[in-house]
């Protein structure tokens, strides 16, 4: 075993640079089944909340439930997630155990629609929302506790490409499943995210290893006290912004944008474009990252994202190829955003508060996508009125641009990565 005054092996060394590649792929299976198994969710509530009783005009009111408590367990969870990480195997076991209670009710949701009760319906939602946010922010927690520091960006890729895959695939899992019961696909879904994070105890101990053949300390830092640092809360702040800006440009805005540029009858197979662009460029957003630091990529990718929001605002009155060029151009721009927002997360959680930031970074991207729901509950925008609006998502990147910069010139305390 190798220490911080002996040397290590070559093979032990070798060893260590492995083991993160192959924690770092099964963490993106692990996100990958997550997704899945919340786009099969969304795509299946209509008819479960119909046979439950329940009136269709409430499921976007469900939906911004599920977000809601994803706001408040991912903070919770992520502060937990800290104090786990004192003892080893804690946080592994806690997520393991949790999942399968969530893996559990999730495969009773289209097994209890049908009974007619929306109240017990609903309470088997809030279950299954509140106990899948272990599968958020302690993985991460893992990772900048575990992992070294140049590693991480590497690693967030993975995780990225886990949910990249999930919704490149989500328009043709929605036709594939069309008229199957929906208990198939919530049966398969189920069973399959539980056996797969069966092997969460392993990967926390495979990382402590490498850990410690990296001949960095075994044993986690204890969380740091102290309150939230301007850095981190401007860091956060321009996360929030962005993360609204994509929820708006790609759940509200492309499909009205590629109806009006001529795409309507292609709609399942254009969708996907945005998340081409993003997990194709994961790897070189990640090594950029790296290489500029966290807070400079997040800037820097929002500029990118401003100026390809811009083209696909304009994409209607310039043709089909032109839209789906800008569609691939926002899809990189994210990939630099999101690897940049996690990256820095466990920058600034480095002293052990890496469950608090992942946990906030978390719970953001939640505001975000609650507050896209209302927008739809509230204003319930039409095509017209969306194609109109797809510019804004431009300007509120380059407002978080504005703020990364501002943050980098006034302030220190900027993680490096």
């Amino acid at each position: 075993m190798g220490s911080a005054t002996t040397p290590v092996p070559a093979k032990a060394a070798a060893e260590a640079v492995a083991v993160p590649r192959g924690v770092g792929l099964y963490m993106a299976a692990v996100q990958t089944l997550f997704a899945l198994g919340w786009i099969t969710y969304a795509l299946y509530l209509p008819e479960l909340a119909q046979q439950a009783g329940l009136d269709r005009r409430w499921v976007p009111w469900i939906l911004a439930l599920d977000q809601l408590v994803f706001v408040v367990t991912d903070l919770a969870v992520g502060v937990w997630s800290d104090k786990a990480a004192a003892v080893q195997g804690r946080i592994a076991k806690v997520v393991l155990a949790t999942t399968l209670v969530s893996s559990a009710a999730f495969l009773l949701l289209p097994w209890v629609a049908p009974q007619g009760s929306g109240g017990l319906f609903l309470a088997v939602t809030l279950l299954w929302a509140v106990t899948s946010s272990v599968l958020r922010a302690p993985p991460l927690t893992l990772l900048g506790r575990y992992v070294a520091r140049p590693a991480q960006p590497a690693m967030v890729a993975l995780l990225a490409l886990g949910l990249g895959l999930a919704n490149a695939v989500s328009p043709y899992l929605g036709l594939a499943l069309k008229g199957i019961d929906p208990r198939w696909p919530f049966l398969v879904s189920a069973l399959s995210l539980a056996a797969v994070t069966l092997g969460m105890v392993a990967a926390e101990k495979a990382l402590a290893r490498q850990r410690a053949l990296a001949g960095a300390a075994a044993a986690p830092v204890s969380p740091a006290p102290g309150s939230l640092p301007p850095a981190g809360g401007l860091f956060l702040a321009a996360v929030l912004l962005v993360a609204a800006s994509f929820q708006v440009h790609v759940f509200l805005a492309s499909g009205p944008l590629y109806r009006a540029a001529g795409g309507a009858e292609q709609i399942a197979h254009l969708m996907p474009v945005f998340w081409v662009g993003f997990n194709v460029a994961l790897w070189p957003a990640s090594r950029w990252v790296r290489r500029t630091g966290a807070p400079l990529a997040l800037a820097q990718g929002a500029v990118l994202g401003a100026v390809a929001v811009a083209a696909a605002h304009a994409a209607p009155g310039l043709g089909l190829p032109w839209l789906v060029a800008a569609q691939l151009v926002a899809g990189a721009a994210w990939a630099v955003m999101l690897c940049s927002a996690f990256i820095g997360a466990l920058g600034f959680g480095h002293t052990g508060r890496e469950g608090f930031y992942n946990g906030s970074l978390q719970s953001l991207l939640a505001v975000a996508a609650l507050s896209r729901l209302m927008v739809v509950v509230w204003v319930a925008p039409t095509p017209a009125q969306l194609v109109g609006w797809a510019g804004l998502p431009a300007l509120t990147f380059a407002a978080a641009a504005l703020i990364v910069v501002l943050g980098l010139a006034r302030l220190r305390g900027w993680p490096s990565a």
